[in-house]
């Protein structure tokens, strides 16, 4: 039997990213993501489906997130569903997240425009090029 676990979402931070290092110091970094979904209701309105997913990304790439991301900016991310389950004061706990694979920087809407101050601050965020394993889906396929 085949099995199939990915997950696509685009959406906008809900919180700025949370870094931190397992005791191998491998970095991690925590965000959450909200998507929208607007539909028309039977009565011609238009409503909205809000959804927040937590998410999870180890490695090189997660220091990069945290670098570059802040509360409400967009992200296109990759990756696959991730169950995790504890006990806490006697109650189990669980909680489904996403854990990143891939992403990709989106534009912030604005027209990609920061002031002069942000500009001298902040360096641009990283190409495809700059990011290791690929940060972009513009590989050929050598077949």
């Amino acid at each position: 039997m085949a099995n199939l676990n990915k997950v696509m979402l685009m959406g906008g931070l809900t919180r700025d990213p949370q870094l931190s290092y397992l005791p191998s110091q491998t970095p991690v970094v925590e965000f959450g993501l909200a998507t929208t979904r607007t539909y028309r209701k039977q009565d011609g309105s238009q409503g909205e489906d809000k959804c927040f997913v937590d998410c999870q990304m180890f490695g090189k790439r997660a220091e990069v997130i945290n670098q570059y991301l802040k509360k409400g900016d967009p992200l296109f991310v990759e990756g696959r569903l991730k169950f995790d389950s504890w006990e806490k004061d006697g109650q189990k706990r669980s909680k489904l997240r996403v854990f990143v694979e891939n992403f990709e920087f989106l534009g912030k809407g604005g027209g990609g425009q920061r002031s002069n101050q942000q500009a001298a601050d902040t360096p641009p965020p990283p190409t495809d090029d700059d990011v290791p394993y690929g940060g972009g889906m513009d590989d050929d396929i050598p077949f």
